[in-house]
């Protein structure tokens, strides 16, 4: 194909766009390096002395300053250190917002604007901009001023009310649902709006929650309770629209299978040699194998507990029933699909020599995503980036004197 053939040498996407990001932590600056991945300009504006929170905090300490968590969030940037709080660093952003596309932040509700920075202030300089703000519970209502993490947000919306076990004690989805989900939906949010101002010439104001996006999330859990009035209940690895869908033990752990239609579940008993289970009133449909969820479940694994998971797995997947191990992350990385699928990649770091990040999530056929860019250091492209604003070095002095480059 010829799209294939010129994978790579055609711009990508998002070339020529400008963003701002005036974020920290997750939620904020993920959604700006999925952007700067697909060729984005991503200037980082961060507070001078610490930077982003996440250099020193968040995952394992490297040698130097930065922390795993900042390095796989942060590739393909341009880092410039400038104090909001000054007026120098304020007037520099504002140069920045005149020629910007998109600005995203997430500072608490009300910070931005306090400073001078808020959306009001910004489109009058540059009417066509799409501003985002990612916050904990958004902008509005009585809980905006909370401060908001992804634990918080999985809390207040239901989330953890059907995560875990019954019976069991609040347990939280194990990787950032809120946070992570919060970028997908700001990001699809802010291109649709900069598509728009493309055409329209006017820019508009995004307001992205983790509240908001954990709730989202649940579609089959509130339209249960909509439709039953019973708040759903914490099921562990199974679902609650069909039967069996879950973990299962086998003789030396667990993996997990889905005979999750009429079909399959018939194939399931023939071929575990267990044919009384399709004559067993309490297992006929599907619906029935949902009330008797915890009598099906003994009995398929006093027959899963004979044989080994790898077996179980193999057999059911020739077989055409869905099935897999339960990896661990090592291992998911570094199965044979995880490595075709380029789930690990490596960037080189000028004081970190190579860094693992992960894969692109998606893949570009015609305009592949590449790493142009190590995730920067602190400041790194200051100086760069004020030249380009045709700040010169007299003035670029006089701002570091006012206080615009200091802690």
């Amino acid at each position: 194909m010829t799209e294939e053939r010129d994978a790579g040498k055609r711009p990508l996407p998002l070339t020529g766009v400008k963003v701002l990001d005036i974020s920290q932590v997750m939620a904020g600056p993920y959604a700006c390096m999925l952007l700067a991945d697909l060729g984005a300009d991503v200037v980082k504006i961060e507070p001078p002395g610490t930077g982003d929170q996440t250099r020193g905090s968040m995952g394992f300490k490297m040698k130097g300053a930065d922390s795993m968590g900042f390095l796989n969030m942060n590739r393909n940037k341009r880092s410039v250190a400038l104090n909001l709080k000054s007026k120098g660093g304020r007037e520099v952003l504002l140069r920045l917002v005149a020629n910007a596309d998109i600005l995203i932040e997430n500072y608490r509700p009300g910070a931005m604007k306090r400073l001078g920075l808020g959306y009001d202030d910004v489109k009058e300089i540059n009417p066509r901009l799409v501003y985002t703000s990612i916050s904990g519970f958004g902008q509005t209502g009585p809980w905006a001023d909370r401060p908001g993490f992804d634990l918080m947000a999985q809390a207040m919306t239901g989330v953890m009310s059907v995560t875990g076990y019954p019976g069991g004690p609040p347990v939280k989805a194990g990787v950032p649902v809120a946070d992570i989900g919060c970028a997908l939906f700001a990001i699809y949010a802010t291109l649709a709006a900069y598509i728009g101002a493309k055409s329209s010439g006017e820019g508009q104001y995004i307001d992205a929650a983790l509240f908001d996006t954990a709730m989202a999330f649940s579609v089959w859990d509130i339209c249960d309770y909509w439709g039953t009035g019973k708040p759903p209940q914490p099921l562990g690895t199974s679902n609650k629209m069909t039967a069996p869908y879950q973990a299962m033990a086998a003789s030396d752990g667990y993996f997990v299978m889905g005979a999750n239609n009429q079909k399959l579940w018939e194939k399931l008993c023939t071929l575990m040699d267990r044919g009384e289970l399709l004559d067993d009133p309490r297992f006929s449909t599907i619906s029935l194998r949902l009330n008797n969820r915890a009598a099906l479940e003994d009995e398929l694994e006093r027959t899963f507990r004979l044989r080994p998971k790898d077996y179980w797995v193999e057999t059911l997947l020739e077989a055409g029933i869905p099935a897999g191990p339960i990896l661990t992350y090592p291992e998911a990385f570094e199965s044979e699909h995880g490595v075709a699928r380029k789930m690990r990649m490596e960037i080189d770091h000028p004081v970190e020599g190579k860094v693992p990040n992960i894969g692109f999530a998606v893949k570009l056929s015609g305009t592949p995503q590449q790493v142009r860019r190590h995730p920067p250091l602190l400041g790194e492209h200051t100086r760069e980036v004020l030249s380009q604003l045709g700040i010169g070095a007299q003035e670029q002095a006089q701002l570091e004197a006012d206080g615009a480059f200091a802690p």
